[in-house]
């Protein structure tokens, strides 16, 4: 289905500058935040020799690469219905794909960036507009970044064994696996574009003239496919094991990753970020693993209107306030309470997002040692 692109509705709170925020507002938060140098020159504990934050600066590597964590091995007799390949063998799946990218002079502290559903990394890179990535600005501001692409989705494989075995006789149709796709109506709603489609929510900082880019980064999602815990969890361990001192930032489906590796295995975890969460772990749960670890829940704008975020939100606060009972660091932000509004679920591709990236940036300093 192809959608057309909207009309903004006429608000203050619609970017009076194409591309830009409402930078009264958002300048004084960042200062009371104690982010001094903003998007002209530095980032906070940036040393001479560290890149620009500006995008037309070169951006001045030590070393990239990438690599894969954890995976397993099937056998199978169904891999293939195609003569040119053979049906039996055995492939490796579910492993976690990583990108990394680390500047000179680097910080002690590294950042995992996990994505949510139907997506994949793509999610920190550039915005569908054609804006600098959290990923680059992260890099910028002296952080090595790991990207990751979860187990079955993008760059790390699925099985298709269980849908060719239907596809050849050998199984039942009901055997099938769950992978689905969101359509784009239903993807305006969950993203928090507006209430319904094409409504667009009064000041909305998402670009949507560029929607269309944004389409292009779904995927279908395997998550039903896979095992539980998510084998994306046990491999943001190993990750935060190799490169220690880490800080894992997810969002939305993977909002709870961060704490279920954390649960598993504290070793090279410095912190948690989560970005809208699909959910925050049981407040009448297990929260010893999250004491005196520094744990930021942060969210955009619009979730009291969306029967969908609403309930996540309150008890996402009901797990800081329980955590913080029993010795934790967590802290809970709704940046409408901070007078920052129009983001939407994807606020790290919003308008924005640098501002908020900068923000970040000196929570990160202030609250990770």
């Amino acid at each position: 289905m192809t959608l057309s692109t909207p009309t903004f509705p006429s608000t203050s709170r619609t970017p009076s500058l194409p591309g830009r925020p409402a930078l009264s507002t958002l300048a004084r938060w960042l200062a009371g935040a104690a982010v001094v140098c903003g998007l002209q020159a530095c980032a906070p504990g940036m040393t001479s020799g560290q890149n620009s934050l500006s995008p037309d600066s070169p951006l001045t590597l030590a070393r990239q690469g990438s690599f894969f964590l954890g995976g397993k091995e099937v056998t199978s007799d169904t891999l293939s219905t195609l003569p040119a390949y053979a049906p039996s063998g055995t492939i490796t799946v579910e492993q976690m794909y990583v990108r990394y990218q680390v500047p000179v002079n680097p910080r002690p502290l590294s950042l995992a960036l996990v994505h949510g559903c139907c997506l994949t990394g793509k999610t920190w890179e550039s915005t569908p507009d054609g804006r600098m990535g959290w990923d680059e600005y992260f890099v910028r501001s002296g952080f090595p970044t790991y990207v990751v692409d979860q187990a079955a989705r993008g760059r790390s494989a699925a099985t298709p064994a269980a849908i060719n075995a239907v596809k050849m006789g050998k199984a039942p149709a009901s055997s099938l696996p769950t992978v689905y796709s969101v359509g784009h109506a239903d993807a305006w709603m969950v993203f928090r574009f507006g209430a319904t489609y094409p409504q667009v929510f009064p000041g909305l900082l998402f670009p949507l003239e560029a929607q269309n880019e944004f389409w292009k980064q779904m995927v279908p999602d395997w998550i039903n496919t896979l095992p539980t815990p998510n084998p994306t969890v046990p491999a943001l361990s190993e990750l935060a094991k190799r490169v220690k001192n880490t800080v894992l930032v997810s969002h939305s489906q993977s909002g709870i990753y961060p704490f279920q590796t954390a649960a598993l295995d504290r070793d090279g975890i410095a912190g948690i970020v989560s970005i809208e969460p699909g959910a925050c772990p049981a407040a009448n749960g297990d929260l010893k693993p999250y004491a005196g670890l520094p744990i930021l829940v942060l969210w955009g704008d619009y979730v009291d209107l969306s029967p969908r975020w609403a309930p996540r939100f309150k008890a996402c606060r009901e797990f800081i306030e329980a955590v913080n009972k029993v010795g934790g660091k967590a802290e809970m932000i709704s940046l409408p309470d901070l007078g920052i509004k129009g983001n939407s679920h994807m606020l790290m591709q919003d308008r924005n997002s640098l501002e908020l990236a900068g923000w970040l940036v000196g929570w990160l300093d202030r609250n990770v040692r």
